[in-house]
């Protein structure tokens, strides 16, 4: 059985998990986003290279995923470094991804 460091049966433990799952899930999204486009789009955005923010973004799933597995955490640093460079993904870099290979909406 796996046990969680902030106690699963208290409030706080039970919250801190759901937000955990809710910011792997989204990591997880973000990584099959950016794996999926071009490599040439994000230069064409100005953005770092699709191998720097697949590397961000696999090590960020990684700091998200294995403390649910009881492997390795890094404790509350991880969570937010996670859902930081995932948030950075999801807010600034895919949108303008998106928005090069379908050209304007228009």
């Amino acid at each position: 059985m796996l046990t969680y460091h902030w106690g699963v049966f208290s409030l706080i433990g039970v919250t801190m998990l759901l937000v955990q799952l809710a910011a792997l899930g989204a990591c997880l999204f973000a990584l099959v986003h950016a794996i999926r486009q071009r490599r040439d789009a994000f230069t064409a955005v100005d953005k770092l290279t699709k191998p720097i923010w697949v590397g961000i973004l696999v090590i960020a799933t990684l700091v998200l995923g294995l403390p649910l597995l009881g492997l390795f955490s890094l404790g509350m640093f991880g969570i937010i470094a996670g859902v930081v460079a995932t948030g950075v993904y999801l807010a600034d870099v895919r949108p303008k991804v998106d928005e090069i290979q379908r050209g304007p909406r228009w």
